[in-house]
């Protein structure tokens, strides 16, 4: 047999759940209160602490004591890294200033200075002593320098003065110094003579790098070089000698030194230049005409020499080494009749 559920009426159920809501609203009230309270704590327990710390804040100074507030210490550093910034802007500041004042305060010196050593006579060019000179004269260098006493020392340029003292042939190399107050150093290097070239009815001195130093109707007491090709409009002083004379003159030099290296007292009177196959010289104190042929072994051909000339002493003459000493060429000397 079935047990028949017993039917509520919409009544009940609708009271039914207004009680419920009813008992909801009022545990949320409850949980609202609690919370209110809680709230309400807190905000008390904030103030107190809100006491404690203005208590501990000087106002005065604006400093924190024993305060460790994130929100300060980082209002600080940036109060500080400000300072820091502006200190830097004014150090540089001040420094440009200085360097400034330092270059202005500079130049201002420097102007006063050169002013000064331009106009006073404590400046003016007392003496010029020249040095390095032994063919040109101390009063032709000053002369062609174009420095002249009671001039400003500062007013002349040394590159000028080393151009025109070079202008002079014998001149190789010209240096200029300032001796403070009042006197100026020329120090010379001179080109050395070293052979005569016969030229029109005189001679012109040239030195070992052709250089033709002097016309002169003297001739000195130095070797004679024959046959040079050069024009005769080119012997000029300041001039060197044409390419060809240049090569030649090469040999002429080799001959000498291996003369001087020997020790051979007689002197070269002249070289003969004219045929590089042909070269011949003659010395006046023998009398003697001496064939080298090329410029090849010419340190056995003066050998050779030396010994015929021993042999041959004050007989005039010729002496022949211009042969291959190499290919059974004898050397030989041949009597004037």
């Amino acid at each position: 047999m079935r047990t028949k559920k017993p039917k509520h009426s919409n009544d009940q159920i609708n009271i039914y759940y207004e009680q419920e809501f009813q008992l909801e609203q009022d545990r949320l009230n409850n949980v609202d209160k609690k919370k209110i309270k809680e709230r309400e704590k807190r905000i008390k327990q904030m103030n107190k602490e809100k006491s404690r710390v203005d208590e501990k804040f000087d106002f005065d100074t604006e400093t924190v004591i024993g305060m460790t507030n994130k929100n300060h210490q980082a209002k600080r550093k940036e109060i500080q890294k400000q300072f820091d910034k502006q200190e830097r802007i004014k150090q540089k500041r001040k420094r440009k200033i200085k360097r400034f004042l330092k270059w202005t305060s500079l130049i201002c010196i420097i102007a006063g200075g050169t002013t000064f050593a331009l106009v006073s006579p404590i400046f003016n060019i007392q003496e010029i002593e020249v040095t390095g000179n032994n063919i040109v004269t101390s009063e032709t260098i000053e002369s062609i320098s174009e420095i002249n006493k009671e001039q400003n020392i500062f007013k002349f340029f040394n590159k000028k003065v080393v151009e025109n003292v070079k202008k002079n042939p014998y001149i190789e190399t010209a240096k200029v110094k300032r001796k403070l107050p009042n006197k100026v150093q020329i120090q010379v290097e001179e080109r050395e003579r070293t052979f005569n070239i016969e030229f029109m009815n005189g001679y012109a001195y040239i030195n070992n790098q052709g250089y033709i130093l002097e016309i002169s109707q003297e001739k000195l007491d130095l070797p004679v070089i024959q046959g040079a090709k050069t024009p005769e409009e080119k012997i000029v002083p300041g001039n060197r000698l044409e390419k060809e004379d240049l090569e030649k003159l090469e040999t002429a030099i080799t001959i000498t030194k291996i003369w001087k290296n020997n020790e051979i007292e007689q002197k070269i009177t002249s070289i003969d230049i004219t045929d590089r196959l042909e070269y011949t010289m003659y010395v006046e104190e023998e009398k003697q005409k001496i064939y080298l042929g090329n410029d090849t072994n010419l340190n056995n051909k003066i050998l050779w020499v030396q010994a015929i000339m021993k042999d041959n002493k004050g007989v005039e003459g010729e002496i022949y080494v211009n042969g291959d000493l190499n290919d059974k060429f004898k050397p030989r000397f041949k009597q004037k009749v």
